[in-house]
């Protein structure tokens, strides 16, 4: 039983586990990147493209995170102001306007990829395919959704709001 807790937080997390990897990848060749140039003044050239595609990864590896853990930027101020009943229905518009944004973006990314792999572009030095380095972006899309429904049933609520409670 306690194996399986441990294996499902761990793909229920997956997407900080590889946003985590990918960032601290990031930093090791960054750092790596300025010591090389400074120390013996011959440069990665080829830093700027791994260090593009990492950001990449980062940011939509990390995008369902944030919906699950109500750390997306809010602006909750008026919509607490108003009655209960008209809070509840700025919920559900706002749940279907995050959806009906997501599925549009997760459709265009899909068209995006597709033209990459047509292409068969590439970046310069190192020859990654675009379409890997975007790759990440339709499957994000998938776990933002299914992360803002997991919120909406668990009640997670941002920071500030929980911050506010807590006082």
């Amino acid at each position: 039983m306690k194996k399986d807790k441990k294996l499902s937080s761990f793909l229920g997390n997956l997407d900080v586990w590889v946003a985590s990897a990918v960032l601290v990848v990031l930093v090791v060749l960054t750092f790596a990147g300025v010591v090389w140039r400074r120390a013996f003044g011959n440069p990665f050239t080829w830093l700027e493209e791994v260090q593009l595609a990492c950001m990449v990864w980062i940011v939509f590896a990390a995008g369902g995170a944030a919906f699950r853990y109500g750390n997306h930027v809010a602006i909750e101020m008026i919509v607490d102001m108003l009655p209960k009943k008209v809070q509840k229905a700025c919920e559900i518009l706002i749940s279907v306007v995050v959806v009906a944004v997501i599925a549009y973006l997760f459709w265009q990314s899909i068209g995006f990829i597709g033209i990459f792999t047509k292409s068969g572009r590439s970046t310069p030095m190192l020859h990654i395919p675009y379409r890997v380095i975007y790759g990440i972006a339709p499957v994000s899309y998938v776990v933002m959704i299914v992360s803002w429904f997991y919120a909406l049933v668990k009640g997670v609520k941002s920071e500030a709001k929980e911050a506010m409670e807590d006082e």
